[in-house]
């Protein structure tokens, strides 16, 4: 195996145990194991358990589907390890689940139209790296969902306050720009008239990457629901919109996509002047 994938597989296994271990502190237990750490070792054992099945037949077909599973199976075992449950933790459980149902079906019935996702064709042919996808997925699940988690297994109960109300708020605002942006960009797919052209109506007038500015909104809305409960090395699951920011902008959102625009139009005089004009990520009301 590549001396590089194995270090990616410790470090990933390594911050996502910290990140588990950090947000335990003060949580709730199940017998002698804190439900915190509980749920992040069962994001990973979800994807290295679909890996197998994935990894002999090389198909990335239900990777996405497998991530929302992932999502709705932790919150489960969340909530009903930690009962009795608040209306904050109860709300930020659905508000989870809810994102994680819609994106995971929207996904999965992409790539079933499409065929595949070209993003793994040579990454599924090699069983480490494509073991190594498996494991960041668990990674991603437990980072982005650390705040959602903290609020459900924390042993203090609050009622709501600004803080709940405000990420609530953020949270709806998210959701809807992610489902309206991601409905608008399928739409536009699905018209035999737009083969081989991108889109820049809706909102993707506004943002060339209108969903996901909604999803870091989203998460950022989640974290601030969780501030008032927050204390000692708990305070590390503000990484969740943090990482959910860094990962979409730097690694393998954005320049993934901008990458393959240049690519398809990058001498096309109306794609030149829309990258000029939309800004990258927050939305702009076109002129």
């Amino acid at each position: 195996m590549n001396g590089k994938i194995v270090i990616g597989l410790c470090i990933s296994v390594a911050l996502g145990l910290l990140v588990a271990i950090a947000g335990s502190y003060g949580g709730q237990s199940w017998g002698a194991m804190p439900i915190f750490l509980l749920c992040g070792i069962l994001a990973f054992a979800i994807n290295w358990l679909a890996f197998i099945p994935a990894n002999i037949a090389q198909t990335e077909k239900f990777y996405d589907l497998t991530g929302s599973i992932t999502y709705v199976t932790v919150m489960l075992v969340a909530c009903l390890l930690s009962a009795p449950l608040d209306l904050r933790s109860t709300i930020v459980a659905a508000m989870v689940m809810i994102w994680s149902l819609r994106l995971g079906s929207f996904l999965f019935l992409r790539i079933k139209a499409d065929g595949r996702d070209e993003r793994f064709d040579k990454i599924k042919i090699s069983p480490p790296r494509f073991f190594l996808t498996w494991t960041l997925q668990g990674l991603w699940v437990l980072f982005t969902a650390a705040s959602a988690l903290v609020i459900i297994t924390n042993a203090v109960r609050l009622p709501l306050d600004i803080f709940a109300y405000i990420g609530f708020a953020l949270w709806l605002v998210g959701f809807a720009i992610e489902a309206i942006a991601d409905k608008q960009k399928r739409t536009f797919r699905k018209d035999p008239q737009n083969k081989g052209r991108f889109i820049a109506t809706g909102l993707w007038a506004w943002s060339r990457h209108p969903n996901y500015f909604g999803e870091i909104i989203l998460w950022a809305g989640i974290t601030v629901a969780s501030l008032p409960l927050l204390s000692g090395w708990q305070w590390v699951t503000i990484i969740s919109p943090i990482f959910v920011t860094i990962l979409l902008m730097k690694i393998s959102g954005v320049p993934k996509l901008e990458a393959a625009g240049q690519k398809k139009w990058g001498q096309d005089p109306d794609y030149i002047a829309y990258c000029q004009s939309v800004p990258i990520l927050v939305p702009k009301p076109p002129k």
